[in-house]
């Protein structure tokens, strides 16, 4: 079964889709995503489809680097009118992709999990900072009507112990001497990169922090920790915990984080950023490992990380966010851990993606 055949997958696309929200600002208009593929970026695009459905008539230029995969994803509308998959990596210039005027530049492309932060540190710094130089660029040139960024909660880095949760103001602690500093860094660089377009191009421009984002959109390629220990439960193995687990973080899952992401486009005030996360959602990794491990039937087993992985690896040991400022904008998240853990291996044992 593919994922977009999932009765279950196929309610979380048409949820987020019956949302009360602006909807009538993409009627009509057409949108740039990058990180089309992606955990997040597949499930957007599924949702503004669904949308599309109901007859928003919203265009969708896709950007992704592997035509081979998106053409797996995204199957059931690959030859839609609404839908038009480019393939493109955002280090090298967009300019020249899409002719036409586009309404909304969407960013999501980033490399998002710990070993590619190790194995390719060059690449996740150029993607993102020249990639979002290049998409920005491409957005001044088109006309563009909003920039929606997605940002990182690593942007806020060590907790200095004097807050539980960060706020959008919070600027934590980070070593910029050191391998796995590439990505929150460039993360901030990104956001920087946002507000000097907001004043010296006049782009119109919004920002998401999201938080540890999961869900059954996740490729089977992510080596963040929640992904991997997803994937053995799946597959009937132990889990594998390499460290103490006392890491204490905020978890999103996907058709949440979309939602808000969504929420921030249409409802976000220019030049804001916003968290998107939920306390419902917020857990010990050892706890975390625990639930999934209930769920499945299995065990959790201590290992020792090797040293390719201690580079990719977070040592923030706090980062929950507040997402306060969300919420007021109308955004709820729908899932607590435990039932989008739950959510996410029910629909990936049925998948055969």
């Amino acid at each position: 079964m593919k994922i977009y055949e999932n009765e279950e997958y196929r309610e979380d696309v048409r949820y987020t889709a019956s949302l009360k929200l602006p909807w009538e600002k993409l009627q009509d208009v057409s949108v740039l995503i990058s990180g089309a593929s992606g955990l997040l970026g597949s499930f957007l695009i599924d949702t503004l489809m669904e949308r599309n459905q109901r007859g928003m008539n919203c265009t969708i230029y896709a950007l992704g680097r592997s035509e081979r995969y998106a053409r797996e994803r995204f199957a059931n509308y690959w030859e839609d009118r609404h839908f038009h998959y480019l393939l493109q990596d955002i280090n090298q210039p967009v300019a020249g992709v899409v002719c036409d005027k586009v309404d909304y530049v969407l960013h999501l492309a980033s490399n998002t999990h710990p070993v590619a932060y190790a194995l390719d540190p060059i690449g996740t710094i150029h993607t993102n900072i020249i990639g979002t130089d290049h998409m920005l660029q491409f957005a001044e040139t088109h006309q563009t009507k909003r920039v929606a960024f997605a940002s990182s909660n690593e942007i806020y880095g060590e907790n200095r112990g004097d807050v539980e949760c960060f706020l959008e103001d919070y600027c934590g602690y980070l070593d910029s001497n050191t391998l796995r500093a590439g990505y929150p860094e460039s993360k901030r660089c990104g956001e920087a990169l946002c507000q000097a377009y907001r004043r010296q191009k006049k782009l119109d421009i919004v920002i998401s922090r999201f938080t540890r984002s999961y869900g059954p959109t996740m490729q089977m390629s992510d080596t963040k920790a929640i992904s991997q220990f997803i994937q053995r439960a799946i597959t009937g193995k132990d889990i594998i915990l390499k460290s103490a687990g006392m890491q204490y973080y905020s978890y999103t899952y996907v058709s949440d984080a979309v939602s808000g992401f969504l929420t921030i486009l249409l409802c976000g005030e220019n030049g804001q950023a916003y968290n998107i996360a939920d306390s419902a959602s917020d857990i010990m990794l050892r706890n975390l490992a625990q639930i999934i491990a209930e769920i499945t039937g299995s065990q959790v087993i201590f290992e020792i990380p090797d040293e390719l992985e201690k580079t990719g690896y977070s040592t923030a040991t706090k980062a929950r966010l507040d997402s306060t400022k969300l919420q007021k904008l109308g955004w709820t998240a729908r899932y607590d851990i435990r039932e989008g853990v739950e959510r996410t291996i029910r629909i990936l044992k049925e998948n055969d993606r």
